[in-house]
């Protein structure tokens, strides 16, 4: 048996040992990042999640926030990080949460400027030292460092970038949409919608410092607008969800590098003029893939089953989301679910995964929650 189908079956037995371990002295929460029309008002709602059901149950909602547009978690799941004062003509921020594991409780810490308009996204490298933001309108990335209690310094450092390509007005300018750090947690990885670029820094963690890696920046299919990228689960394929083009590329990954292997339309049916892919995610056991589609004739999650030796992906099928515009969603740590949040809409739908097929079944359950933008979910044991 080789090491790829032996490293399958190890995920898809950590996944149920996961599974079997969660109980009563464990709480799953969920928390929803929400738009708010450019005024103060709950940005942050935070929900118990009943993984045997799929039913949410509200615990708190954090207001006096303006227009949350990404959460993300420390590994260790101690604070929650937002990008906020998105959407507006002034330049936004993050700001830092403790998390309570006992309630799912946020006790606010700080905010800091992200020194560009319209931050899209946050992440924490592996070892919660570090932060990094990235702008849309201003297309800049920035690094912060976290201290010890979770609070964020000033930003310690900022790349601006100019760029365009294809697509009017869209790609008039660069960018940047997302950033993540690979498997190895020294290159960041960041899509550039507006030219067509995924581009790629290595971070100095001693000295606190990013560096430009122009030799791994890769050049997109122009007109494609590279929005969100996400790692498979072994550490050797990227997937990258293309906004306009309405599709999905898979590559190779070694150390910042990333290979082409192909790309694949994630709608289930074309259109004329641009499209709106939103988010990507891997199931746990990674062996499917799925995709966000908005359009107003489709919303869509597209199915992929992943091939594990290849990183190569089948269309499986489409689910409706039940409602409007899916601009991001997130799978439950067991893998058991996939929750919908419909931007437009203002709904959050739960659906049940057949770890088998990967398809996604209603469970019945939906909740209301305004202009909700990004979720996230944490486990934690008494």
């Amino acid at each position: 048996m080789n090491r790829l189908k032996l490293l399958c079956i190890a995920l898809v037995s950590i996944g149920a040992v996961f599974q079997s371990m969660l109980g009563q002295d464990t709480k799953t929460f969920l928390f929803v990042g929400s738009y708010t029309d450019g005024q103060k008002a709950t940005g942050i709602s935070v929900y118990q999640f009943d993984y045997m059901s799929g039913g949410l149950t509200l615990l708190e909602e954090v207001g006096n926030l303006v227009n949350l547009s990404f959460l993300t978690l420390s590994r260790n799941g101690k604070y929650l990080y937002a990008a906020t004062e998105a959407r507006l003509e002034t330049p936004g921020s993050v700001s830092a949460f403790e998390i309570d594991p006992s309630n799912g409780s946020l006790l606010f810490l700080n905010k800091q400027t992200t020194k560009g308009k319209n931050p899209v996204h946050v992440v924490v490298d592996n070892d919660g030292k570090y932060l990094v933001s990235s702008n849309y309108t201003d297309p800049m990335i920035g690094l912060f460092q976290c201290e010890a209690d979770g609070s964020l310094t000033p930003i310690l450092q900022s790349i601006k970038f100019e760029g365009s390509s294809v697509v009017a007005p869209n790609q008039n300018s660069a960018h940047l949409h997302s950033s993540n750090f690979g498997p190895e947690g020294k290159y960041i990885l960041s899509p550039d919608l507006g030219a067509d670029k995924i581009r790629v820094f290595s971070l100095d963690q001693e000295k606190g410092k990013l560096m430009v890696e122009e030799n791994l920046t890769l050049d997109t299919q122009k007109g494609a607008g590279p929005r969100h990228l996400t790692f498979h689960p072994n550490g050797n394929f990227a997937y990258c969800v293309e906004e306009l083009s309405g599709t999905v590329t898979a590559y190779g990954y070694n150390d910042g590098k990333l290979t082409l292997i192909d790309t694949y339309f994630s709608y289930s049916k074309k259109s004329e003029g641009i499209y709106h892919g939103a988010d990507i995610h891997i199931s746990p056991d990674g062996l499917f893939a799925y995709v966000s589609n908005r359009l107003k004739e489709e919303n869509t999650i597209a199915i992929f089953s992943i091939d594990p030796h290849t990183g190569e992906l089948t269309l499986q099928g489409h689910q409706s989301t039940l409602g409007e515009v899916p601009r991001n969603f997130v799978i439950d740590p067991t893998g058991k679910f996939l929750l919908v949040a419909n931007l437009t809409s203002g709904t959050i739908v739960v659906f049940r995964r057949d770890e088998k097929t990967g398809l996604l079944s209603y469970t019945g359950n939906k909740i209301e929650v305004g202009l909700p933008a990004c979720l996230k979910m944490k486990t934690f044991k008494d």
